[in-house]
Parts: C-alpha cells; sequence; structure tokens
C-alpha cells in the first residue's frame, strides 16, 4: 500500500483534499494531507510572517519523518509544487513519486514569484499591502482560505539534483481555465521530457473539488499510464 502526503496551493489547508483524501483511504492507503505552517487558524503573527520555502518543505518532511515513510508519494496543489519538489529533493530517496497537480515545477534557483506570470505577480504584491508578510486571498472562493506567507512565494528554491532520482514524476494540467493558467508552457515542456507523465484534466483549477473521483483515480492508478484522466460519471466545474 502507498503512502500519500499531499500538500494545497497557496491560501489553502489540508480541507482542499476533503473529498479526495476517502476515497484513497478506502483503497487502503495511508493519507497525509497537510496544512502548512503559517496557514493553521492557531498560527500567530510571527508564525505567517517567519514561515518560507523552506519551513513547508520540513512540514512534509517531519511527516515521513514521524511516520517513517521510506516510499512516499507526494502531491503538491499550485503553490504545493514548490514544497513537494522542495521536499523530496532533501528525503534521502523516500519519496517515490511525485504528482503535481495543475502545480509549479521549479528548477534551481527558482521561485514561486519568478515562475508565474506578471498577473499573478501583481496579485502577490496587492495581497500583501496590508501587512507585509501575508497574502490576502484573492476574491471569491473558500471562506476557509487564509492569508498565505509572503515569503514561502518569494524564497528561491535550491536543488541539489536528488530530485532526478525520484522513480516517477507525474504532472497534471488542468486545461479548463486555459484562459488563465500560469502553467500551459509547463505542460509542453514536461511532455517532451521523457522523465515525465503528463496528464490532461478537463477542470478547472482546484481539481480535487471539481473532480475528486478523477483525480483519486490518476493517484491510485499504479500504473501512471499518460494521457487524458478518465472523467467518465465524474461531475465538473
Amino acid at each position: 500500500m502507498a503512502t500519500f502526503v499531499l500538500v494545497p496551493g497557496g491560501w489553502h489547508g489540508a480541507w482542499s483534499y476533503e473529498t479526495v483524501v476517502p476515497l484513497l483511504e478506502q483503497a487502503g492507503h495511508t493519507v497525509h494531507a497537510l496544512t502548512l505552517t503559517g496557514l493553521r487558524p492557531d498560527d500567530d503573527r510571527a508564525t505567517v510572517a517567519g514561515a518560507n520555502l523552506d519551513t513547508h518543505a520540513e512540514d512534509v518532511l517531519r511527516v515521513l519523518d514521524r511516520a517513517h515513510v521510506t516510499n512516499a508519494t507526494l502531491v503538491g496543489h499550485s503553490y504545493g509544487g514548490m514544497v513537494i519538489a522542495a521536499a523530496a529533493d532533501r528525503a534521502d530517496g523516500r519519496v517515490a513519486r511525485l504528482v503535481h497537480l495543475d502545480a509549479y515545477v521549479p528548477q534551481d534557483g527558482d521561485s514561486c514569484w519568478s515562475v508565474t506570470t506578471e498577473g499573478y505577480r501583481q496579485a502577490f504584491a496587492a495581497g500583501a499591502a496590508c501587512t507585509g508578510y501575508a497574502v490576502e486571498p484573492p476574491p471569491g472562493g473558500d471562506s476557509r482560505r487564509r492569508p498565505h506567507p509572503l515569503a514561502s512565494f518569494l524564497q528561491t528554491i535550491r536543488l541539489t539534483g536528488a530530485l532526478a532520482e525520484v522513480p516517477r514524476r507525474e504532472f497534471v494540467y488542468c486545461s479548463g481555465w486555459e484562459d488563465r493558467t500560469p502553467f500551459a508552457d509547463l505542460r509542453n515542456r514536461l511532455a517532451a521530457d521523457p522523465d515525465w507523465r503528463v496528464h490532461d484534466l478537463p477542470t478547472g483549477h482546484n481539481a480535487m473539488r471539481e473532480a475528486p473521483e478523477a483525480v483519486a483515480a490518476l493517484l491510485l492508478d499504479a500504473r501512471g499510464g499518460e494521457g487524458e484522466m478518465p472523467t467518465t460519471g465524474v461531475p465538473l466545474g
């Protein structure tokens, strides 16, 4: 059985996977859905201000240590792709699979700020204008979202090359918001890379909410086949 560590995107918590977790557990797998440091309801100002990408990578590594996991599947949504890359690079071979779920796939020296679009950089800056250290959630969306530590969007990732040793690396491209997605060029680049498997999912960015069955089906697919994910019977938002 697999051990899944699910990392949310910006402003979100473990709750963003709430409809996917039971589907994985019903299949007999162990699941850890995380709320990253600085996004927990009881985090104080100092905790939010001090949280960065390193902090969030350590959140993941702490789960691996505590649960004695040696063959983890790390799943990162959106900003969470930065986190799982940083964690896997430092995990000493304990990660067997990475799934970037409509998520950033950084190279050494990248940051979320540097690899996103100008529109998102402007949104980050505007969202942090009030405090200077936390980015307010964009308008609309789930009321459980919380201000996101700005430092984690800005910090440069440092990769040693160990990430390339992860046996299975996958990217899920959500095509239902192609007018706004920052991931179109990334999808094309990874599709041409033989070390990556690319899947297409016709949902908006929050695929876990819109198509939890399809997301779970991909995560449970031991074959890791390439192509469009199954969507039969899945309600798309």
